[in-house]
């Protein structure tokens, strides 16, 4: 997806989103980042940058990122924040920076692991509904440009159950979820993200079950699913392992492969995107599956593939 994922297997180190922290502070072998400026303990450093929303400083090995963010503004477009006011200015690169500093945000602004992850998926899936009932420009929102994305997915997944491969946060799966007319696997190569979107669904009561594998190696029987899922996955792969991907999805589909792909004129290095996608392309993909397909463009790009 083109939201930050925290995905461990590209990180030195895992990240482990539910790990114990001081209140107002997380910090790793990389990162510190703290709510309303440095600690009391730390003698003041000149900023690198000050920015609307963040501070950002050096401290050694680490950066360190202060922030004065308050729970009603945690939700995914932290994504954007970031990406706008310190990536895209080149303050700061890599998607592993990136997503330890998202994390440490999340972690900072709330105190208590599973409060703080709580309150941004909250407030995250409440600005969702948000934007179906009333569609906002998503030029500076990730929110907003995934909710019409996240829309036509559930219009396209009829009754029955559902794999969503390299879910991420899970948003999707838990609005699946919620539905309450199929099973919902969401699947994920980070055991971290799936563990706390685990945590996050029992939290919420929604039933969801978890799986933390590589998408084009799911431990699960051919067919065994109605529908998979791979939305904004595929633009995070190089096209062999984006072609294992679908034909991973096609092998455990009964019914359907929904696949779809942002439309960029370059990668979002942030995002941690390395290729672009055209219609052609997705057409040329959906032609050498041998199933019936179709193509569209809604928000991006959209290839369905039936195989049953």
């Amino acid at each position: 997806m083109s939201v930050p994922s925290l995905r461990a297997a590209i990180a030195a180190r895992r990240i482990d989103p539910l790990a114990p922290s001081p209140p107002g502070l997380y910090t790793d072998h990389l990162v510190r980042v703290i709510r309303d400026g440095p600690p009391a303990d730390g003698a003041a450093l000149q900023p690198i940058v000050r920015t609307e929303h963040f501070t950002l400083r050096r401290r050694g090995r680490h950066v360190e990122l202060g922030h004065s963010l308050r729970p009603e503004q945690l939700d995914n477009d932290l994504a954007g924040l970031l990406a706008e006011e310190l990536f895209a200015p080149g303050w700061l690169s890599g998607s592993d920076i990136f997503e330890r500093v998202f994390t440490g945000v999340v972690r900072s602004c709330v105190d208590g692991a599973l409060p703080a992850w709580t309150t941004f998926y909250d407030n995250t899936l409440a600005r969702i509904r948000q934007h179906w009932r009333t569609p906002e420009p998503a030029e500076h929102s990730s929110i907003a440009g995934f909710a019409p994305v996240y829309g036509r997915t559930l219009d396209l997944v009829s009754r029955g159950s559902v794999l969503d491969l390299g879910s991420c946060f899970g948003f999707l799966p838990l609005l699946l979820a919620e539905r309450k007319r199929q099973r919902v696997i969401a699947s994920d190569l980070s055991r971290g993200t799936m563990r706390l979107l685990a945590a996050v669904a029992r939290a919420r009561g929604v039933g969801l079950d978890t799986l933390a594998c590589d998408a084009a190696r799911v431990p699960l029987p051919g067919r065994s699913v109605d529908t998979v899922t791979v939305i904004h996955v595929l633009e995070h792969l190089d096209p062999g392992h984006g072609e294992a991907v679908v034909q991973e999805a096609l092998r455990l589909a009964r019914r359907r492969v929904v696949v779809a792909v942002p439309y960029e004129d370059e990668p979002t290095a942030a995002y941690g995107h390395v290729r672009c996608f055209d219609p052609e392309q997705l057409a040329e993909l959906g032609r050498r599956t041998g199933h019936p397909f179709s193509v569209a463009s809604y928000h991006g790009g959209w290839l369905v593939l039936d195989p049953g």
